[in-house]
């Protein structure tokens, strides 16, 4: 996988991370993977439970040390992500792929059965930051993030123990591929291939990865669909991405999933079985 250097490294012998311009607090770096410590470290790990506010603390090491934030689950039956299997050596570069063609190529494997219908195409972009008025131009997708972040850890129920991640990528769409998360690995070999749609996402609805656990992942959305139309567009792309959704929802198809869980919903969900 294309990836930038990596900074991490250099928290080995400076763990506050002074010399990148920040102020990390205590915390360690995991370079577990499912194949022994890889070469580098993937991630830096939080010691201690996060909080509301963490994730504005660590924001500036975006800019200052291309590092991206994101809550990981380090709790729980699957433990922490050195206890994941991460798989960095089994992960393509998401900029290789089409979000259009991957979805197709899912959809056709997962959902054409289902909903009996061809793959539709991608939904129109709910973001238009041309548009010049309306809510859909005004809202910053890293501010909507921040939000969502900490609504998870001050609410709790998602993740069993909550703590913030650094995690070099290019984009935070990027994010699980850069450290090779394998939960999507029943429905998805590749996890590029997804992050390619979550390009996309981030392109067309503003979202930015939020917070992994072993298998599930959250999406913040700063321009989520309004209208049902647009809702159910997007529960197309939903049902190739991630089937169990669906399927395992207790909504009664694509209609009801639009309707019940994306409309004007500034945070998606999604787990694999």
């Amino acid at each position: 996988m294309a990836t930038l250097p990596n900074p991490l490294p250099k928290l080995t012998s400076d763990p506050t991370g002074a010399a990148l311009g920040l102020q990390l607090p205590p915390g360690r770096l995991v370079d577990a993977t499912d194949e022994g410590p890889w070469h580098e470290p993937l991630l830096w790990l939080a010691d201690e439970k996060a909080a509301p506010g963490d994730w504005a603390t660590l924001a500036p090491a975006r800019r200052s040390a291309g590092l991206l934030p994101v809550v990981v689950d380090a709790g729980g039956l699957h433990g922490g992500p050195q206890d994941w299997e991460l798989a960095p050596d089994a992960v393509s570069y998401p900029g290789d792929h089409d979000a259009d063609e991957v979805l197709a190529d899912l959809w056709e494997e997962y959902a054409a059965g289902e909903t009996q219908e061809d793959w539709p195409g991608l939904a129109d972009a709910t973001a238009d930051p041309d548009s010049g008025s309306g809510s859909r131009s005004a809202e910053d997708p890293d501010a909507v993030a921040m939000d969502i972040a900490d609504d998870l850890v001050e609410r709790g129920g998602l993740l069993e123990e909550p703590r913030l991640a650094l995690v070099p990528a290019r984009r935070s769409a990027d994010i699980p591929a850069a450290i090779g998360w394998s939960g999507p690995v029943n429905h998805e070999g590749d996890t590029a291939r997804l992050c390619a749609v979550l390009r996309s996402w981030e392109d067309r609805f503003g979202i930015r990865v939020v917070a992994l656990g072993f298998d599930h992942l959250l999406v913040s959305v700063a321009f989520p669909p309004v209208t049902l139309a647009e809702a159910e567009a997007v529960a197309a792309e939903h049902f190739a991405f991630c089937p169990d959704n669906i399927l395992q929802s207790g909504d009664t198809g694509i209609r009801a999933y639009a309707e019940n869980r994306l409309l004007g919903r500034p945070a998606w969900h999604f787990w694999w079985d």
